[in-house]
């Protein structure tokens, strides 16, 4: 699949593009990872996951990671929105790290949730969660 480090897929990418701290692609390859369990049969030749389903993903490895401090931490990292998993994803296609399918697009990243909710609505005491769902609805 690969024929750099991930290290150096890294340090490519942010030489192209300096939006995203170093750790943030080690979070994103995580989460990649771990969304290709939830959604891939084990033992399936083809692990590729949809861009939905990356960020599906990454909000439970996120939230299973950070708890509480996942917002803190992903701004810290520049990333406020789906697209820039996306972009993430997209840089380490581009340097040759990750394999993309047919079809696949940065676009794939697009709408899902908000990430300010998705990780702080969790940690709310009970009563605001609860007002907080009958407002959304």
């Amino acid at each position: 699949m690969t024929s750099i480090s991930f290290g150096e897929a890294v340090r490519r990418s942010i030489q192209k593009d300096p939006r995203y701290h170093p750790a943030a692609y080690e979070l994103v390859r995580d989460a990649l990872h771990m969304a290709a369990k939830k959604f891939r049969d084990e033992n399936a030749e083809d692990q590729h996951v949809s861009g939905q389903e990356l960020l599906a993903g990454f909000r439970d490895h996120v939230l299973s990671e950070y708890g509480p401090m996942s917002n803190i931490i992903l701004d810290q990292w520049g990333l406020q929105r789906g697209e820039d998993v996306g972009n993430i994803v997209y840089n380490l296609i581009d340097c040759g790290y990750f394999g993309k399918n047919d079809g696949d697009s940065l676009e794939d990243f697009s709408g899902g949730y908000a990430f300010a909710s998705a990780f702080t609505h969790p940690f709310l005491p009970a009563s605001l969660r609860e007002a907080h769902e009958k407002k959304s609805s």
